[in-house]
């Protein structure tokens, strides 16, 4: 781990095209970028197709093999019949954390009603976070921001390193 990294991260992004070379990734370099600017250590980055099989298999390879404490996926969270994203991610889930995608998709109705439309979800598997993040590289910088704060937070709690959510009155 680096220096000043208080977690591990994996960044798995869920493009067709971009995976097809088709379409050039940016959300990989936007979620490192605030990844490693709220000090996480990003150790996994991989750009695979949105088969269901094949993201149910990087989750779990991410989380039981290589052990990180948070994923970021990016893309396959929309209407779209490839949108497979919601569906693995639950699949591999231990525990629900429904509060996360709720506040990105209320945080991002400010900025457009379309925000509706996403099926994002956030579960744990084990000791590990999974987050959807949109596909979109505008939406995923003006989300990824501001939920982090409390993942770090959540993420303290859930390795045992802090004890309560409550804030001092």
């Amino acid at each position: 781990m680096h220096k000043n990294a208080k977690h591990t991260a994996a960044i798995l992004i869920l493009s067709d095209k971009g995976f097809r070379g088709e379409r050039q990734d940016l959300c990989t370099d936007i979620a490192r970028k605030y990844l490693q600017d709220f000090e996480y250590d990003v150790v996994e980055e991989r750009l695979i197709p949105d088969d269901y099989d094949g993201i149910v298999d990087n989750l779990k390879e991410l989380a039981d093999g290589i052990g990180v404490d948070l994923i970021v996926t990016s893309g396959g969270t929309g209407f779209s019949v490839r949108d497979n994203t919601p569906e693995a991610t639950e699949a591999v889930a231990t525990r629900k954390v429904p509060g996360i995608a709720e506040a990105m998709r209320s945080f991002s109705l400010q900025i457009t009603d379309r925000a509706m439309l996403s099926r994002a979800t956030s579960v744990l598997r084990n000791g590990t976070l999974i987050v959807n993040f949109p596909g979109s590289p505008k939406a995923l910088e003006e989300v990824i921001e501001y939920v982090l704060p409390a993942i770090g937070h959540g993420l303290e709690i859930l390795k045992g390193s802090a004890q309560e959510c409550a804030r001092p009155l």
